[in-house]
């Protein structure tokens, strides 16, 4: 399928205008509460095992809200238990990998992997590595696409992670998306990382992938009521039977926009 324009491969960052967007976060967070009764409607979790990620810089306590959520729907939550989150330093992909596999052999069951920002590049290449422990794949405002020079965040990357940033994606093929159903939350406005590098291209190999926009900030992505929604949906997907997020219904069209393939 032949790429809009607006999917290049090398998007440029966010402008300071979207930066400066990035201050609304704090009101995604109290956003929540006025958001539940609807949120609490989603579908229920089926019990099996849910791994989240954190962003550069940010600790298990980011994800908190969101696995506290997931949680009060019936799923096995768990943080990924590395402290904060300085880049993939030596050891924490190892990790990340035996920690999904101690839940698989304890669960008997794969594992769903949600990532936000940097976490979601963990998420998906762990997938990649075992697929058959990985039930699915959620990302939020993930830079897989384009070049480091997509994002506002990669000086700041190289600072905390002590190596350049071109030495890691060297490492991985981070376009390619992982052998399991795979979801890319993305937002227009997000002021760290740009759009287009979180939308994952079509492959003909794996036609289980998708591309949902919200409106949203990239620092409350995992806060965002219009995210949560999309995650707890696609978690409650039976395994085998996937199918694309539905707009479907006169309020979800406001709040999902047609989606990019």
């Amino acid at each position: 399928m032949t790429k809009s324009p607006e999917q290049n491969e090398h998007p440029s960052a966010p402008g300071w205008h979207l930066i400066a967007l990035e201050l609304r976060a704090p009101w995604e967070l109290w956003s929540l509460l006025p958001s539940w009764p609807v949120l609490s409607r989603a579908a229920a979790g089926d019990g099996h095992p849910v791994l989240v990620f954190p962003g550069l810089t940010a600790s298990d306590g980011s994800t908190l809200p969101l696995r506290a959520y997931l949680k009060s729907l019936g799923y096995d939550v768990s943080g990924w238990n590395q402290g904060y989150n300085f880049g993939p330093r030596a050891g924490v992909l190892e990790t990340a990998r035996e920690q999904i596999l101690d839940i698989y052999r304890t669960t008997g069951q794969a594992v769903s992997l949600i990532g936000w920002s940097l976490g979601g590049v963990y998420a998906r290449e762990l997938a990649k590595e075992l697929p058959d422990k990985v039930r699915s794949v959620i990302t939020l405002g993930t830079p897989f696409g384009g070049s480091h020079t997509s994002t506002n965040a990669w000086r700041l990357y190289e600072l905390a992670a002590g190596h350049r940033i071109t030495e890691a994606i060297e490492r991985f093929d981070l376009a390619g998306a992982p052998p399991v159903p795979t979801t890319s939350i993305y937002s227009r406005s997000d002021g760290v990382v740009a759009w287009q590098a979180s939308l994952q291209a079509p492959q003909a190999d794996q036609p289980d992938t998708e591309n949902i926009e919200v409106f949203a900030s990239h620092i409350g992505l995992g806060v965002n009521p219009s995210a949560w929604w999309v995650v707890a949906d696609r978690l409650a997907q039976i395994p085998g039977h996937w199918t694309p997020f539905s707009r479907e219904g006169g309020w979800a069209r406001w709040l999902f926009p047609n989606p990019l393939r």
